[in-house]
């Protein structure tokens, strides 16, 4: 059995990754309904045990609609003419999710409240900008 570094520090087994070539969507001239050069990338995610715990349910989560109900995520790549350069691509983007998953979370924000003299500094400009403004109307325009 083999590993593949997927992440910095993390490899999965080549058994959970499956990849398939299919023929990419565009123009793509002569070769267009000949060439299978786009690849659809599958990462078993519900049979994965290499990973830890907290990054697989971080990768859930961030898989979004590339996540399927069996729990594969599905990552297809299909910007290049090459298939190597594709296949290249769609490990890329999953290296990136799976680091992504990997890092720890951002603490969460803490709601502050706005001062008091803030808000009356604010009003106290905004009148003094209605002032400025009404002195440039033509007196007797009110409508």
């Amino acid at each position: 059995m083999r590993m593949i570094e997927i992440a910095p520090g993390l490899f999965v087994e080549d058994h959970e990754i499956a990849e398939r070539f299919v023929r990419a969507s565009g123009p793509g001239g002569q070769n267009v309904n000949k060439v299978a050069s786009a690849v659809e990338l599958r990462f078993d995610l519900a049979a994965n045990v290499s990973l830890p715990e907290r990054v697989r349910a971080r990768l859930a989560g961030l898989a979004g609609r590339r996540l399927t109900l069996a729990g594969e995520i599905v990552i297809q790549a299909g910007r290049f003419r090459r298939q190597e350069d594709n296949r290249r691509d769609a490990y890329a983007r999953l290296g990136a999710l799976v680091a992504a998953a990997a890092a720890p979370p951002a603490p969460p924000r803490i709601a502050t409240r706005v001062p008091k003299a803030q808000k009356r500094a604010r009003r106290a400009d905004k009148k003094a900008r209605s002032g400025a403004k009404a002195l440039r109307r033509r007196p007797g325009a009110d409508d």
